[in-house]
């Protein structure tokens, strides 16, 4: 504070005796004060205790325009140059130009009405004559390579720091008016881009943008007296032919940015600007740009682009025109309601060079650039499309080339035309029209590609689009492809023909599949023309390939709306007819089966279209499947996928049983419940030798809800055979329920993290030995399948159940005695013994003891345990006999018991 106070002193002193004294003397006093002055500001950081900054600022400034001045006075262009390089150069003693710049440096950075000061004292004008000698006449030692030493990067950076804080402010353009060296600027700009300093381009560019946006208008009135933007488009159309593109397009934006930023204030250079041919000045310049490198000139071909954008909106009329809205239109569709937020196209001209430079150039940057400059004008107000679509139509003309244009232009463009729809909720029905021509025409498959997936999202959003595609021919169209495709893969029946789609052509015939999925999902009527098409053998012929199976099942789930026995004929026939190795495809199929049994009403076709029979043969199929260790072709496969297929296969039958009294006669009085026991028996788990069972004494026993938790939900080991025993006891439990189809009821018990089952091992060895039977890899079971008994806290002995598939205990009953394996003695006893608890428990109540009575079990237990039964020494003798004493007192008619 105390050297501020003494520096103020000091230039009050000055200011005083500056009148008495001569103008050598003034400079002299005033030059000797200045080196105080930056010692103190450098010491107090910048922070200025000084009440004169003003009048120094001015004092300063003057003197600083006087020594260019001086320097400038009378000398040719090259050496007036190289006088202001001396002058503003640190040079030693002599620097008094340095010290005077870097003085107005810091000062221009304090406030505003001291940089009024400075922009009062005569500077703007005289830097920018400065700027003008620097950017026109480049000095030979540079070798104009770009390269400049410290202190002219120093020297440089301080005049366009004070250039850009007085240009900045309208008083500082004004300041120019004065001078011709502006409009002599700009004009340079657009000429001499070739010849001039390469290290002033940059500076002289930002400069001449700053001014720009602080247009007046005066300096509009200045610059349209003296034809500068005229002369300029005519220069640029000259360097045009023979500048490299991107100098080309950094020259052009300066000029541009004049253009632009005046309209706001007068229209007067737009107009000079459009009456001079500037927008094909533009377009020759844009379409030189094709092929430049990536990021080679982005930055200024970028700033062209934008700025043409904004010259849309930029008219002094509203465009008033009036389209003929086709319907159907979506519902809340209303274009008389549609407001306008102001930022509307105005001015066509500036859009046509855009829309001629797509249509001229394939160039992937460009032609995406413009798309993105069509969706920002369709973001400022949705009016815009209409304005545009109505008058020039670019995106009903961009279809018919769009397969020309690299394919990232063509997933970009067809991702507009989508925002029609999904964002301006209108259907552009004339431009749908184009892109089902483009598909019907496939003359570039990935274009065809894209433009289907367009169409698929728009019908995913409203069911009004099945009713267009299927009046405009691109249903019966997509019916015809298919029928066509469906030939060839039948013919090719697993062997790889020459015609078989591969890569992109593959991916359209899965999208094709998934369009007609969309357009006959909740649409009766479209279904219906499928299946009058006759369609419905040529669709089924998909379901062998993964990459079109999901598609193929919704459209044969929605052909079950009208007709559940064609459905059931064709998945009941694909389950009996895939191979025993077509795991994947065959829980695809039954994952469908259970979604359409949700319904009652399929029940019955389920049961004549033989549905039982074909899901039980799939277990028949399995035979020895879960043999351990695995034998045969079946060591190629997991336990884990046969026990995920043994899973759904049941559930599918209790799905087909539940509260439907005749399929659940049906399947009783067919013995298919016998059936079902000797198809689970023979999987390679259960024992099937048929040797005499050694009693033992048990140390421990355990209830049937324990056992499960520790064999299943625990790291105790088990054999492998016995985890999938209870596995498929566990699933037979939960049918005896008649729950096992309600997937929503089951939880699933997170394993520890790190542990890997021996299952999980071999499906992974077997995968690497064998990886033509995965198409994907092998998963655990399903997250419905784990934690069937929920809790283990919960004791299942406690819970009262209510047996609605009794025929399944007597499947768990057939499998007891070979739930027995040599080597395994105790622990097979303690699982016999616990689920012949868990059976005891099961029938606890007088309903659930009437209900197996009448099932049969009394017999079954006979025929099926009767060496147990027979033998009071056998360990299940007792809790057998148990259950059969239960039982026995619900059977009313004398010959049962006898």
């Amino acid at each position: 504070t105390l050297q501020w106070e003494t520096l103020s002193k000091q230039f009050v002193e000055y200011e005083q005796v500056a009148p008495f004294l001569i103008p050598e003397d003034q400079q002299r006093r005033l030059l000797e004060f200045l080196p105080l002055f930056l010692k103190a500001w450098e010491k107090s950081a910048g922070v200025i205790v000084f009440p004169n900054i003003q009048l120094l600022a001015s004092e300063v400034s003057k003197l600083l325009t006087k020594e260019i001045k001086r320097n400038l006075n009378g000398k040719p262009a090259e050496e007036a140059r190289l006088a202001l390089e001396q002058l503003l150069q640190q040079k030693g003693e002599a620097g008094d130009g340095h010290l005077l710049l870097k003085s107005v440096y810091l000062l221009s950075q304090t406030d505003l009405r001291t940089m009024w000061n400075i922009i009062g004292s005569g500077l703007p004008a005289a830097l920018m004559q400065c700027l003008y000698l620097f950017f026109t006449v480049p000095l030979k030692k540079t070798s104009d390579d770009g390269e400049t030493s410290e202190d002219d990067a120093q020297t440089q950076e301080m005049l366009v720091k004070i250039m850009l804080n007085m240009y900045k402010e309208e008083q500082g353009v004004e300041e120019l008016l004065a001078a011709d060296k502006l409009q002599s600027l700009i004009i340079a700009t657009a000429s001499l881009w070739d010849q001039c300093s390469h290290s002033w381009k940059v500076p002289t560019g930002s400069v001449l943008r700053t001014i720009s946006r602080a247009q007046t208008k005066n300096s509009i009135v200045y610059l349209q007296a003296v034809d500068c933007i005229k002369i300029a488009v005519q220069n640029l159309f000259t360097l045009a032919d023979t500048l490299p593109a991107c100098d080309v397009c950094e020259a052009a934006s300066i000029m541009l940015c004049f253009v632009k930023d005046s309209y706001p204030v007068s229209s007067a250079l737009l107009t000079e600007f459009e009456n001079n041919d500037g927008y094909q000045l533009l377009l020759k310049i844009l379409l030189r740009c094709e092929g430049l490198q990536q990021n080679e000139g982005d930055p200024y071909l970028d700033e062209i682009l934008d700025m043409l954008t904004c010259l849309t909106t930029c008219g002094k009329t509203e465009l008033k025109v009036s389209g003929n809205i086709v319907h159907p239109q979506l519902p809340h569709f209303d274009f008389e309601r549609t407001q306008s937020s102001g930022m509307t196209v105005k001015n066509l001209q500036p859009f046509q060079v855009l829309q001629s430079i797509f249509q001229r150039s394939n160039d992937q940057h460009l032609c995406g650039r413009i798309l993105a400059a069509i969706g920002t004008i369709w973001a400022w107000d949705r009016v815009n499309f209409f304005l545009l679509e109505w008058t020039l139509q670019p995106i009903n003309q961009f279809t018919d080339i769009i397969h020309f244009k690299p394919h990232p232009v063509q997933v970009q463009f067809f991702r507009l035309v989508e925002s029609i729809v999904l964002d301006l909720s209108y259907v552009p029905h004339e431009i749908l029209k184009k892109v089902q021509y483009l598909i019907k025409e496939n003359i570039v498959p990935f274009c065809t590609l894209t433009a289907l997936q367009c169409l698929l999202s728009m019908t995913q959003k409203d069911l009004l689009f099945s009713d267009i595609f299927r009046d405009s021919g691109l249903l019966g169209l997509l019916l015809a492809l298919l029928r066509k495709e469906a030939k060839i893969l039948r013919k090719s029946a697993g062997t790889h023909l020459p015609g078989l789609k591969e890569g992109t052509e593959k991916e359209l015939n899965a999208v094709m599949l998934k369009m007609v999925a969309a357009l006959t999902a909740s649409s009766v009527r479209n279904t219906v023309v499928l299946k009058d098409y006759g369609m419905v053998p040529y669709i089924k012929i998909f379901l062998d390939d993964e990459c079109y199976r999901s598609a193929t099942l919704s459209i044969l789930e929605q052909l079950s709306v009208i007709s559940y026995e064609e459905y059931m004929s064709i998945i009941i026939g694909a389950l009996c007819s895939s191979t025993q190795w077509e795991l994947h495809l065959k829980l695809d199929l039954l994952k469908s089966l259970l979604r359409i049994l949700e319904s009652p009403k399929s029940h019955s076709a389920f049961r004549t279209c033989s549905g039982f029979n074909g899901l039980l043969s799939l277990l028949s199929d399995m035979e020895g499947a879960l043999q351990d260790p695995p034998s045969g072709q079946w060591t190629a496969v997991g336990q884990n996928s046969i026990l995920e297929l043994v899973f759904y296969t049941l559930q599918g039958i209790t799905a087909a049983l539940h509260l439907d009294p005749v399929n659940s006669n049906f399947f009783q009085r067919n013995g298919l419940f016998e059936k079902m026991a000797e198809d689970l028996g023979s999987l390679g788990c259960f024992w099937t030798q048929g040797e005499r069972q050694i009693p033992v004494s048990l140390e421990k026993k355990r209830t049937f809800a324990e056992f499960l938790d520790a064999a299943l939900c625990s790291s105790e080991p088990f054999p492998v055979w016995l985890k999938n025993c209870i596995w498929i006891l566990s699933f037979l439990d939960r049918m005896v329920k008649g729950t096992l189809h309600q997937e929503s009821y089951l939880k699933e018990r997170k394993p520890e993290m790190g542990e890997e089952s021996k299952d999980d091992q071999e499906a992974s060895q077997a995968q690497e030995e064998h990886p033509v039977a995965f198409k994907r890899p092998i998963n655990k079971l399903p997250a419905s399948a784990y934690t069937l008994w929920g809790n283990p806290e919960e004791k299942l002995e406690m819970r009262d159940c209510t047996i609605v598939h009794p025929g399944a205990v007597c499947v768990m009953v057939r499998l007891l005695p070979k739930l027995y394996k040599e080597g395994h003695a105790q622990l097979s006893q303690e699982i016999q013994c616990a689920l012949v608890d868990h059976i005891q428990c099961l029938v606890k109540s007088e309903k659930s003891r009437q209900v197996m009575c009448e099932s049969g079990l009394l017999s079954t237990i006979i025929t099926s345990c009767q060496d147990a039964f027979c033998n009071d020494s056998h360990p299940l003798h007792l809790p057998l006999t148990r259950v059969f004493e239960k039982l026995a007192s619900q059977a009313v008619e004398p010959h049962v018991l006898r």
